[in-house]
């Protein structure tokens, strides 16, 4: 069975959120350790962030789309490989 590399995750908050960087982060073979170095961020805040337990920017990402009618969509970049080339 093939992997969906077309998956997309609707972002409703820090959980989903969470869940989306951790499966894209592994989908390209990324440790969280090399991923904060590449990003600028703290390693323990990634975990935080993959966890859902960092949840007040995403919450106002959230609030701010909602009462314009938006939704935040995750999703690989057109053209970008399953690992990430």
């Amino acid at each position: 069975m093939s992997e969906n590399v077309d998956r997309e995750y609707v972002i409703r908050g820090a959980q989903s959120f969470g869940m989306a960087l951790r499966e894209f982060r592994l989908r390209r073979g990324v440790t969280q350790a090399e991923l904060a170095k590449t990003s600028g961020l703290h390693r323990s805040y990634l975990s935080e962030l993959e966890r859902g337990s960092t949840t007040e920017a995403v919450r106002y990402l959230v609030l701010a789309c909602r009462a314009l009618d938006l939704e935040i969509v995750v999703r690989p970049r057109e053209g970008t490989r399953k690992d990430g080339a």
